[in-house]
């Protein structure tokens, strides 16, 4: 089925900072596993697998639109310690909901109400799931301190 070439743009353009999230949270995981903070390594490791599955279906989206998918990935930021790898993916996950908040929009003006569905689905992933569990442990630390956050991540 051939579909809008602004979608499919739009669409491949997503599927760079799914790439980027992906590769993000498999570097701050690892980080973390070797610092010896398995709950957090679990977790972020859970959100580098789901950051894969959003790509993997932006890109089953523009083949099946008859679009050639970009797989070039958007820069990441690695974080230095537990802090700035909190913030970094943070404030990834905001880029990442305002692009995808753009894309719905795009979505519903050219008429592709299956591609507007799949976008609506990952911003609530971001919203609902990545980025409230980041921001609560950004609060936590602020709570009880940066000792008592990692060793409670132990």
């Amino acid at each position: 089925m051939r579909g809008n070439p602004e979608v499919v743009d739009y669409l491949n353009m997503l599927i760079g900072g799914e790439l980027a999230a992906r590769d993000q949270y498999l570097i701050h995981s690892r980080m973390y596993e070797d610092w010896g903070l398995n709950k957090i390594f679990e977790r972020i490791d859970h959100e580098m697998q789901e950051e894969a599955s959003h790509a993997d279906a932006l890109i089953r989206r523009v083949l099946f639109l008859e679009g050639t998918p970009n797989m070039n990935r958007d820069d990441i930021e690695t974080g230095k310690d537990v802090v700035s790898c909190l913030k970094a993916d943070l404030k990834l996950e905001y880029h990442v909901r305002e692009k995808l908040a753009q894309g719905v929009k795009l979505c519903e003006e050219k008429g592709d109400y299956v591609s507007r569905d799949m976008l609506r689905q990952q911003m609530s992933d971001t919203e609902e799931d990545h980025t409230y569990w980041l921001e609560k442990q950004i609060r936590l630390i602020e709570l009880i301190g940066l000792q008592n956050y990692i060793q409670s991540q132990m």
